[in-house]
């Protein structure tokens, strides 16, 4: 069973991989060029969804053998500031934004609230796509942000946010840690139950 990830982002294709080491991981790139998806869902299952669809549309001539697309959509929100970025997470500082851009963006963003540190929580949607039909999981991991970044590990808004019992942020705990707290961690176990009933 082959599991076709339908993500561009390096560090979501590296941690779904390492997750999933005893299935055959591709990424959607290895069967057909890069194309962007216009993500104009409401919430993170309809983003992950269409990205899943569009991915499966595209390659489903193209593989042989067995095989199920995997999306995921996630992103982090934050209630002090009314749950932005939320669904717009990947490009919180415009389109095109890096992880970096979209992480200081954030961080001003709480200053000029005045909020040094708050609760928020990271959700990770995942959509399985298959011939027999479709699926959806999700994650959650629940913490606080702080207005600045701490560490250099993992990506997106990592270096900012804290998890519940922690008081260093993802960017400073070891990825063995990280992988026990994630949200995409608690979503892709549900996704690999899923798989493995359809396969």
């Amino acid at each position: 069973m082959k599991i076709i990830l339908a993500s561009g982002n390096q560090g979501k294709i590296r941690e779904i991989a390492s997750y999933c080491d005893t299935h055959d991981v591709h990424p959607y790139t290895d069967f057909t060029e890069k194309f962007e998806v216009v993500e104009d869902g409401a919430t993170f299952k309809e983003n992950a969804l269409l990205k899943a669809h569009a991915v499966y549309d595209r390659i489903k001539e193209k593989v042989t053998g067995d095989f199920v697309v995997l999306s995921d959509d996630s992103g982090i929100s934050v209630p002090a500031l009314g749950n932005i970025p939320g669904i717009y997470s990947a490009r919180y500082a415009g389109e095109g934004a890096t992880d970096k851009e979209n992480l200081h963006k954030l961080i001003d963003t709480l200053k000029s609230a005045g909020i040094e540190r708050t609760p928020a929580y990271y959700t990770a949607a995942m959509a399985i796509v298959t011939d027999k039909g479709d699926f959806t999981v999700h994650g959650w991991m629940y913490g606080d942000v702080i207005a600045e970044a701490r560490g250099d590990r993992g990506f997106g808004y990592d270096p900012m946010f804290i998890p519940e019992g922690y008081e260093s942020t993802l960017g400073e705990l070891d990825a063995e840690v990280k992988q026990k707290l994630s949200h995409r961690a608690k979503a892709l176990e549900l996704a690999k139950t899923v798989i493995e009933t359809v396969a």
